[in-house]
C-alpha cells in the first residue's frame, strides 16, 4: 500500500513540475537575453510503442516537428530448451527502447515537458540548459556591417583602377573573400534565431525487459537433445497407462458381449450334465 502511495506522489511531483524548470520557461520580460533552450531526458514507460506515438502527437500539436526518431528491439539474452525429439522452446528477453528528437516553439517548451511527464514511470535524468547568445547575435551583426563597408570600399577602387590588372585582380580575391565572411555570419544568425525560436528535445525512453517464448522445430542433431534417463522412464510409465486405460475402454465397450458370454458359461457349468444325461 505504501509503495503504492509513494508511486503516485511521484507521478503527481513528476506532472505538476519535476520535469518543470525556469530554464525552460519563456519569460518575455527582459528583450536583451536571447535564450537557445534545449533539454535532454532519458526515462521508463509502460509501452514504447503507444509512448513514441503520444509524444509525436503532443510535439505535433504545440507545434513542434520531429527531427529524428530510433526504434529498436535489443536481444540481451536468448535460450534453447528441447521439450521432445523434434521440437524446442525458444526464450528470448529483449528490451525496446526509442530515441527522439524533437523541436518545439520555444514558448512551449515547458508544456512539451510537462506533457511528456505523464508517460513516465521511472526517471532516469532530466537535463535543461538555457545558453544566452544576445552577443553573438550582435556581434555577428556588426560583422557583417564592417564588411558590407569593407566591400563597399573594394567596389569603388577596383571602378577606379579599371585596367591594372594585377591589382584589380588582387581587389576582386579580397572583395570574394570578404563576402564570404558577410554569407557566414548571416547564416550564423539564421541558425541562432532558429535556435532561439524552436528549441531542441532530446528523449530516450525504454520499458521494462520482455519475455517471448516460441514453440520451434528442432533442425539440429536430434540425439543432442534426447531426453535424459528419468525423462524417459516417466515418458514410459505415461505410455504404459496410455495403453493400460485403452485397454479397459475398449472393455468398456464390449460389456454386452463380454456379459453374455459369462451367462453362457455359467448356464453350461449348472445344466451341462443335465444334456448329458439326456444324451
Amino acid at each position: 500500500m505504501m509503495e503504492k502511495d509513494l508511486s503516485s506522489a511521484d507521478s503527481t511531483a513528476i506532472s505538476n513540475g519535476f520535469l518543470s524548470s525556469s530554464a525552460a520557461r519563456e519569460s518575455g520580460k527582459d528583450t536583451t537575453r536571447k535564450f537557445i533552450r534545449t533539454a535532454e531526458m532519458k526515462f521508463k514507460v509502460k509501452n514504447v510503442f503507444d509512448a513514441t506515438y503520444k509524444i509525436e502527437d503532443l510535439t505535433k500539436n504545440f507545434g513542434g516537428f520531429v527531427t529524428y526518431t530510433h526504434l529498436a528491439s535489443s536481444i540481451h539474452h536468448v535460450s534453447t530448451i528441447a521439450v521432445s525429439a523434434d521440437s524446442s522452446l525458444e526464450t528470448t528477453y529483449y528490451e525496446v527502447a526509442n530515441t527522439m528528437t524533437i523541436r518545439v516553439p520555444n514558448t512551449k517548451l515547458d508544456s512539451t515537458l510537462r506533457a511528456v511527464a505523464l508517460y513516465i514511470e521511472f526517471l532516469d535524468y532530466r537535463n535543461i540548459t538555457a545558453d544566452d547568445v544576445a552577443l553573438q547575435l550582435l556581434t555577428n551583426k556588426m560583422t557583417q556591417k564592417r564588411i558590407r563597408r569593407h566591400e563597399k570600399r573594394l567596389e569603388d577602387a577596383i571602378d577606379n583602377r579599371g585596367k591594372k590588372l594585377n591589382e584589380t585582380t588582387n581587389a576582386e580575391e579580397n572583395l570574394y573573400y570578404k563576402q564570404e565572411q558577410g554569407d557566414a555570419a548571416t547564416i550564423s544568425n539564421l541558425a541562432l534565431n532558429d535556435q532561439i525560436n524552436f528549441s531542441t528535445v532530446k528523449l530516450d525512453f525504454y520499458q521494462r525487459e520482455t519475455v517471448k517464448r516460441e514453440l520451434i522445430a528442432n533442425d539440429k542433431n536430434i540425439d543432442a537433445y534426447q531426453p535424459g534417463f528419468g525423462a524417459k522412464i516417466w515418458e514410459a510409465v505415461v505410455e504404459g497407462w496410455s495403453w493400460l486405460s485403452g485397454f479397459f475402454v475398449i472393455v468398456a465397450r464390449l460389456w454386452g458381449f463380454i456379459l453374455l458370454a459369462v451367462v453362457v458359461y455359467v448356464l453350461i457349468k449348472r445344466f451341462g450334465h443335465l444334456l448329458k444325461g439326456k444324451e
